[in-house]
């Protein structure tokens, strides 16, 4: 079974319509984890009434800043899925997405996708709606929507150059994932540690990557970035260190080392 974890936080209107977008899957047979950095009040009550053809569980932890390592760790120890697919709260499943996972699901490699950056105005009207039903090229296009290629579905990639590893949308096979001990919760701030870290720990073990472009697509909701200078100076300072010690198995993952 594949585990597909959303990496959320405060933010319930972009979580109906992930939601709602896995109703509408191609394929079945998978769970669901919303993996909260937070305790939200909201997103509590919104999960309790809501209903879904898919098994669902919701991890949460005391809001204390930036600590999505730490709950993406807690998710990995909960999900029942030998595979694991990772997206962020703002991004939406394209219909065929858990299947193009589900037939990676026994691969050795590093699995990773692209996103369709939509514009402020097909987001709006996404979340007005909340629900979602697809998008063509046609409506990407005219509503000024950006990498408008990714959303193009096809068995056959339309380009195979090679692109690092993008948090919001990727798969692993559990048992690969906890050799190097998960995510490192060393990295506290919102720029690279996430997804940049656990791609180099990854193929320092020995995985190499295998590319879902057009197969598993996403389409990002807009919105403005919170990255900042520093906290990205301190987590490349961090990166640093590692690469420099080859510390591929980090001490502070899934298991406390």
């Amino acid at each position: 079974m594949i585990s597909v974890i959303i990496s959320h936080y405060n933010n319930v209107a972009n979580l109906a319509l992930i939601l709602d977008a896995l109703t509408k899957q191609s394929v079945t047979s998978f769970e669901v984890i919303v993996s909260e950095d937070g305790e939200d009040a909201e997103t509590k009550a919104f999960l309790a009434v809501q209903h879904y053809p898919f098994s669902l569980q919701h991890t949460t932890q005391e809001d204390k800043g930036f600590r999505k390592n730490r709950i993406l760790n807690t998710s990995i120890k909960a999900a029942k899925g030998s595979f694991l697919v990772f997206i962020d709260g703002d991004c939406i499943p394209h219909k065929h997405f858990v299947k193009a996972y589900q037939k990676v699901k026994e691969s050795n490699k590093i699995c990773y996708g692209r996103r369709v950056m939509l514009s402020e105005k097909i987001t709006a009207t996404l979340q007005k709606k909340m629900q979602f039903n697809g998008l063509s090229i046609l409506d990407l296009i005219l509503g000024g929507a950006k990498k408008c290629k990714e959303g193009i579905y096809t068995n056959i990639p339309l380009s195979i150059k090679e692109r690092g590893v993008k948090g919001c949308n990727w798969g692993i096979r559990k048992e690969l994932l906890l050799q190097i001990n998960g995510f490192d919760e060393a990295y506290v701030h919102a720029t690279v540690g996430e997804d940049d870290d656990v791609e180099w720990r990854l193929k320092g073990v020995g995985l190499t990557k295998y590319s879902m472009k057009n197969k598993a697509i996403i389409y990002h909701l807009h919105h403005k970035r919170s990255y900042n200078q520093e906290g990205t100076k301190i987590n490349q300072r961090l990166m640093q260190e590692r690469v420099q010690t080859k510390q591929f198995v980090c001490k502070d993952g899934v298991s406390k080392n």
